[in-house]
């Protein structure tokens, strides 16, 4: 049984050269976060049929929304996509050519409505139907940009969509497909950033806090590898001493907001929240707050010589008398140790790790 409805298709452009040109394993979280920003973002009411690779194909059965709503719907989506990426450039750790192109990527989106049906193999279901095959190979165009909303006739009630936004210009295409030519809409949706919010560049303040403790190493190996053993809490367990594990609480990647439970081997449980971040070639800096706000860590790495990098780990505690003087008497010593065992075991995790190609 056949029945009608829309078929709505984001497709974030430029993941094939995305994949094959840069690391595969971050392009892949970056790609899986952004596609979950997609659905996320989703208010009309869609259903997911399928996740194909780059794209997710939306449907859903019945009377097409009206070109309004499902503006509104594309506006969203497109937003919330360049704020995550946006906001991902300046806060992101890792300077491989993964994360570095991210910002780069963009996104279009192709709305047909027509007839197809939907059938399940044990518990996966499938779309089926020629207008499914017909909005997919819509996706391939001669549109030259690849930030666009495609609408085909079948939701337009005339041959021009109404002016939805300030600045849309409506330009006209047709695609010949298996089922034969089919004629479409398109406006650039670029002029959608303009809107974004600006973000803010985090600054250090350390003003209110009382530096306490400050060790030291250097190591045999580059600033970026020694970066990523200190900097992702996933390697942390391998090396700070006293730490039975670490839980990611949010974040695949490593960045500015990332959240840590660090479960210690006396039972002790704190959550870490990354605070700082500052990249340069030759020096790298970046802190992390527990969550009650009153003691930051910071590290600081320097590039010393060819292959040999000096890590400082510096604790401040908020600036308060009697805190202070608790700290100095009772925890200073026994957590100074713990901080240069800590950077003693780095020694091996940094022969060890290998990460993502730069």
């Amino acid at each position: 049984m056949q029945n009608r409805g829309l078929v709505f298709i984001p497709d974030i452009s430029g993941f094939s050269r995305f994949v094959s040109e840069t690391e595969i394993n971050h392009s892949r979280m970056i790609i899986q976060e952004l596609l979950e920003i997609l659905i996320n973002a989703n208010n009309i009411g869609l259903e997911v049929s399928e996740i194909e690779g780059d794209a997710i194909l939306f449907y859903k059965f019945g009377d097409p929304p009206g070109l309004q709503t499902l503006y509104k719907q594309v506006e969203q989506m497109f937003c919330a996509f360049h704020q995550n990426l946006i906001a991902y450039e300046l806060r992101k750790y890792c300077q491989c050519q993964a994360c570095l192109a991210a910002v780069n990527l963009s996104l279009k989106v192709i709305t047909h409505y027509g007839e197809f049906t939907g059938y399940t193999v044990k518990n996966f279901s499938k779309l089926i139907g020629k207008d499914i095959i017909v909005a997919h190979q819509l996706l391939k165009n001669d549109i030259d940009q690849h930030e666009y909303w495609l609408v085909t006739q079948s939701l337009l009630p005339e041959n021009k969509p109404d002016d939805l936004a300030n600045g849309m210009q409506w330009n006209s295409g047709i695609r010949k497909t298996e089922s034969g030519e089919v004629a479409f809409q398109y406006t650039q949706l670029g002029q959608l950033k303009n809107k974004l919010r600006p973000e803010q560049i985090q600054s250090l303040e350390l003003s209110d806090k009382t530096k306490l403790i400050s060790v030291s190493h250097e190591y045999d190996t580059d600033i970026i590898t020694l970066f990523h053993a200190t900097g992702d809490f996933s390697h942390r367990g391998r090396w700070q001493e006293g730490v039975e594990r670490v839980e990611e609480l949010n974040h695949y990647l490593p960045r500015v907001g990332m959240r840590c439970r660090c479960v210690l081997k006396n039972g002790e449980e704190i959550i870490y929240t990354s605070s700082y971040y500052q990249y340069q070639p030759e020096r790298i800096v970046f802190c992390e707050t527990d969550e009650k706000r009153k003691i930051t860590t910071c590290f600081t790495l320097e590039k010393t010589g060819p292959g040999k990098t000096k890590l400082i780990v510096d604790l401040y505690l908020n600036k308060n008398a009697i805190a202070e003087l608790s700290f100095k008497l009772l925890r200073k010593k026994p957590t100074e140790q713990l901080f240069v065992k800590s950077l003693l075991n780095l020694i091996n995790v940094v022969k060890t790790l290998r990460i993502p190609s730069a």
